[in-house]
């Protein structure tokens, strides 16, 4: 592509250097940077794109974009009207312009499909992959961006972050153009928005799941997490529409500013859609939804309130009331989230993605709701909770004694337990989880820092009609301990121990 075409997508400050000039490839990664390429210097949060300008100019770099004067050549500075090679474009914010440029490079692939992001804490990838497969089985074809799994229709293309960076973005929505796709639908996270991989793209709906705490670390405070969200609805346009949770404080926030149409959704409130439930076991619920029944074989009041996105982002889609709700009656659980294994000892165990401590209150309370008991009311010998639980290393360490405190109040038994590590220690990370609790809750929890040997314990445990919860991991193959990817997969370990028990 034409260097002066490519810099339409632009607002440079200033450009030194001839812009008649074809542009061989884009990248943001100085190592992939080949002759002819533009390379576009990101400040990132350890390393800084600027320092690695040199190295792709002696690559044979044909365009540089740099947000840091500093960092143009003294000769670039000193002559610049005779500079010929490469042309130096500076910009405001590389991230946002890497966003922006990578949409034109791939010919804005957002713009020729129905384009509907999820926003939240907890439910981004339930809503994403249900609506991905509600609209293949309507007859249409699809494609999604989510935590678990990437889709071009039937293409499965493995996932590295919840939102990939700006040219990977865009490049997967340009193979979903060019397979036929006619939807995308994609999980944004906050660091996606902060980080700008989303600027360029063309949202035709956003939908709001909930707000709860996570990624203090990256954000430092609640409301820069808040706010950073919402800036997926600020910059909606006015043709699109909006769905947002009415039951959480922050949903109505989330639109203040919003051009576009909003729609609310609710399981406690009067709003554009709402849900009750009418019956309720492991294999799924019978739901009222705007006055039509519906069995749905998902579980959990937080399902409920999924479902509901779900509906009311179909219905903005122009779909049919009916088809919708057949559809929706024949959509399995996600893999990992509230994924139930049986065992011939007559135990149930869950595995779910619970990784905030919202997400392990809601899970606890679905399963206690649907045992039909709160946790010291049993009798002796009925059902009891059994939690295997961690949290991540190098992630918000606030969460460790909250998440402890939730799972103890809603267990019969818990085990704390390594998530992934990380670079931390895991007796570091247990040690704060363990701060959570009193020292009489201490002595009747057990800490068992590996995981496999966790939840065989919790297996070994576990008597007939007893339910175990394994949270964190979810839908993840893999512990980071040291820095250093093991394979490690909960619903193995479960599935071992459930047919040997």
């Amino acid at each position: 592509m034409l260097l002066s075409e490519l810099l339409k997508a632009i607002k440079p400050i200033e450009v030194i250097g001839s812009t008649d000039k074809e542009i061989n490839g884009l990248h943001f990664d100085s190592r992939k940077v080949g002759e002819g390429d533009m390379f576009v210097a990101q400040v990132g949060t350890a390393v800084d794109g600027h320092t690695f300008i040199d190295g792709c100019i002696a690559k044979g770099a044909a365009a540089i974009v740099l947000s840091d004067r500093n960092f143009l050549p003294e000769e670039v500075e000193s002559q610049k009207s005779k500079v010929e090679s490469p042309c130096y474009i500076l910009v405001e914010n590389t991230d946002k312009a890497l966003g922006l440029l990578a949409s034109k490079w791939f010919g804005e692939p957002s713009k020729k499909l129905t384009l509907v992001g999820v926003t939240g804490t907890n439910g981004k990838t339930t809503i994403a992959t249900l609506l991905y497969k509600l609209v293949r089985a309507l007859g249409h074809k699809a494609g999604l961006l989510s935590t678990v799994v990437n889709y071009i229709e039937d293409e499965a293309v493995p996932a590295t972050h919840t939102t990939p960076d700006a040219i990977e973005l865009n490049g997967l929505l340009r193979r979903m153009v060019d397979a036929g796709c006619e939807y995308a639908f994609m999980e944004v996270s906050s660091h996606a928005i902060a980080q700008e991989r989303i600027a360029g793209l063309d949202f035709n709906g956003a939908l709001f799941t909930n707000l709860t705490r996570d990624h203090i670390d990256y954000h430092k405070t609640f409301d820069n997490y808040r706010d950073t969200k919402k800036r997926l609805f600020d910059g909606l346009k006015k043709s699109a529409f909006a769905v947002t949770n009415k039951d959480d404080k922050n949903g109505l926030v989330m639109t203040q500013n919003c051009k576009a149409a909003v729609h609310t959704y609710s399981t406690r409130s009067l709003a554009d859609y709402k849900a009750q439930i009418l019956e309720e076991g492991f294999e799924g619920m019978m739901l009222n939804i705007n006055g039509k029944e519906v069995f749905v074989p998902l579980v959990g009041r937080f399902n409920v309130s999924n479902l509901l996105c779900i509906y009311g982002a179909a219905l903005c889609l122009g779909f049919d009331e009916l088809d919708v709700l057949r559809v929706l009656s024949t959509l399995k659980p996600v893999n990992g989230r509230f994924e139930t294994i049986r065992s011939p000892k007559g135990w149930t165990a869950i595995v779910d993605y619970a990784h905030t401590p919202d997400a392990v209150d809601n899970v606890i309370q679905t399963i206690r709701e649907i045992i039909g008991s709160d946790k010291g009311t049993k009798d002796k010998g009925q059902r009891k909770l059994i939690t295997v639980v961690g949290c991540g290393g190098n992630r918000d360490k606030g969460k460790r004694p909250m998440m402890a405190k939730i799972a103890k109040a809603g267990s019969e038994q818990l085990i704390l337990t390594s998530d992934n590590p990380r670079d931390e220690e895991p007796a570091d990370i247990l040690n704060d989880m363990k701060a959570g609790l009193t020292e009489d809750e201490l002595r009747s929890t057990l800490v068992i820092e590996d995981r496999a040997a966790a939840i065989q314990t919790a297996c070994t445990l576990a008597q007939s009609g007893d339910v175990i919860l394994v949270a964190g991991k979810g839908h993840e193959d893999y512990q980071i301990i040291k820095g250093v990817k093991h394979h490690f997969d909960d619903h193995e370990e479960v599935r071992k121990y459930a047919n040997h028990s």
